[in-house]
């Protein structure tokens, strides 16, 4: 021990130490801050087992450098989704079909003015209690039909001057611009003897229905007064 003491020297010891790293491959160096410079990083040295979790955040991210090509299929589900971060323009044709509807999803103001056409309704789809009331005006209706439709009813009624005499006529006039659509006739008094002779429409030299006519006579010779009365429906046509 004494004679490995005697050959122990500063310059011995660092000459052995010198030898032993270079043999050895052992190498040190000082890293200080931001010493390893991304042109420091071989290709495809940093993978992802080298990232630590929460590694590349946000922040990290170069604008348009996640493409829809590094996106794995289904990973952008709705809780990903940002309120109104998905705009018309960005949906393609077709996308939105009646599967990706949620049931109420698309409400009257979510429709277009003008957008639910005849070529959309499917038969039978508008039934009456989708009719609002009111919402059938005159307007809506093909002109064929509206002019069968009986509008502005009236009733008109006229009775004769009451007595004994063998037979009566009174007639129940329209308003003026209505015609009559139907009437009837009937006597009051001594019933028994008398009979209604005639109840029909009145009609004018022009054509028009203008009234109804009502006659009644005696069957035997009634003795009471009586009278007869013609009722008139009338209506705009």
């Amino acid at each position: 021990m004494r004679s490995l003491r005697r050959h122990l020297s500063p310059a011995n010891v660092l000459s052995c130490l010198a030898l032993f790293m270079a043999v050895s491959g052992v190498a040190y160096a000082a890293i200080g801050k931001n010493a390893v410079k991304s042109k420091n990083i071989a290709k495809n040295a940093v993978t992802t087992p080298k990232l630590k979790n929460g590694a590349v955040s946000a922040a990290k991210l170069k604008n348009g450098a996640v493409t829809s090509s590094k996106l794995a299929n289904e990973a952008v589900v709705s809780a990903k989704l940002g309120a109104g971060s998905v705009r018309s323009v960005a949906l393609g044709g077709g996308v939105v079909t009646t599967a990706k509807l949620k049931d109420g999803a698309a409400t009257g103001s979510k429709l277009a003015n003008n957008a639910v056409g005849n070529a959309k309704l499917d038969g039978d789809s508008v039934s009456t209690g989708k009719i609002q009331d009111g919402a059938v005006t005159g307007s809506k209706l093909a002109a064929s039909f509206f002019a069968q439709l009986v509008k502005n009813v009236s009733y008109s009624d006229k009775e004769s001057t009451s007595s004994n005499s063998g037979s009566k006529t009174i007639t129940a006039e329209c308003p003026t611009g209505k015609e009559v659509v139907g009437g009837g006739a009937r006597t009051l008094g001594a019933n028994a003897k008398v009979v209604i002779s005639e109840s029909a429409p009145k009609i004018d030299p022009d054509g028009k229905r203008n009234g109804w006519i009502a006659s009644a006579r005696e069957v035997e010779e009634e003795t009471e007064s009586w009278s007869v009365v013609a009722y008139a429906i009338c209506a705009e046509l």
